[in-house]
């Protein structure tokens, strides 16, 4: 199904470390927990569940430069990913584990992922959200036509070319914004 047919449905893009679960944080930057380490954040389940309820398609849009690095499995990629699923709401995780030099159009900052899904799933993402912790998950958002959360974890790294249409702390706030901003 192609965008021009799109059948209006809501969806929340996520972006996973930082977002669904706690990252390591190291010199002010994220980075993803060791497979063996992987755990969803307290919370988390709580928040997608209200989104659910509501209507919206939830989507983990993430990206794992690691894989393509050889610092990570794809065995470990996916085995935590059977646990996202296993453990969240989730209707789909979208990956991409290309490095910036790629030059593709999955990775965000680019919108590959979230216009992928939007085609896939007839998502009208002008009614969507993008929730992210880095510049990179707000900029695609933006550029996918959706509107934009920051969970702001006051990383020491650039700040998005656009601004987030709001700044929360915790998926159950940015939750709770996107129930409001939605009605």
């Amino acid at each position: 199904m192609g965008i021009g047919a799109v059948t209006g449905a809501r969806a929340v893009f996520l972006d996973r470390d930082g977002v669904l679960n706690e990252p390591v944080v190291r010199d002010g930057k994220p980075y993803p927990p060791p497979a063996a380490d992987f755990r969803v954040s307290g919370g988390a389940r709580e928040a997608l569940d209200r989104l659910k309820a509501a209507g919206f398609l939830l989507i983990v849009v993430t990206n794992q430069p690691d894989v393509g690095r050889g610092t990570l499995a794809r065995e470990d990629l996916d085995a935590i990913h059977r646990n996202v699923r296993a453990e969240l709401p989730v209707d789909d995780v979208r990956v991409c584990c290309h490095n910036d030099g790629d030059a593709c159009g999955c990775r965000k900052p680019k919108p590959g992922m979230l216009i992928e899904a939007a085609s896939d799933y007839g998502i009208d993402l002008s009614r969507s959200f993008m929730v992210g912790d880095r510049w990179r998950d707000v900029d695609a958002g933006a550029s996918a036509g959706c509107r934009t959360i920051l969970i702001d974890r006051q990383y020491r790294e650039r700040g998005p070319d656009n601004q987030p249409d709001f700044r929360a702390s915790t998926l159950a706030a940015a939750a709770a914004w996107i129930l409001a901003a939605s009605l």
